[in-house]
């Protein structure tokens, strides 16, 4: 799941990014657990999502802070919509129409994140590619 997309920026930035990224080195982000299906955006819909339940806060807290610090290294701009964690589970290409039905839930999945990762996307020729930069253990990850 995407915690902060940074988008394009510049090669120089991205040491700076990790060190922003540790921040969140040793916080938890448990009690998570897979809910409701939906389409994104409500209006014309283009993916389909699965939201990540956030039980005890601890995702929501953990998303907020390491928002800050991409803030303060001058990346990151907040978007102004509250964080909705999700994880995209399929795309709809060109101008397919979407039938927005209610889906059926998810079984019962409940499980803590163990990393927090900053990748770079590499996008052109073919489906996008990503590549791990730096990843940052959470409490209880090693």
């Amino acid at each position: 799941m995407t915690l902060c997309f940074l988008g394009a920026v510049p090669e120089a930035a991205v040491a700076g990014i990790a060190r922003a990224c540790d921040v969140v080195a040793g916080s938890a982000a448990g009690g998570l657990a897979l809910s409701a299906p939906v389409w994104l955006p409500r209006r014309r819909p283009r993916v389909l999502a699965v939201l990540i339940g956030d039980r005890d806060g601890e995702l929501g807290a953990l998303q907020s802070k390491l928002s800050a610090a991409l803030v303060r290294e001058k990346v990151y701009a907040p978007e102004a919509r509250r964080f909705l964690a999700h994880v995209t589970v399929a795309r709809v290409r060109g101008r397919e129409k979407v039938d927005s039905a209610p889906l059926p839930f998810p079984a019962p999945v409940e499980f803590a994140a163990r990393h927090v990762t900053l990748y770079r996307s590499h996008l052109g020729g073919g489906p996008a590619r990503y590549e791990m930069l730096h990843r940052i253990p959470l409490d209880g990850a090693g």
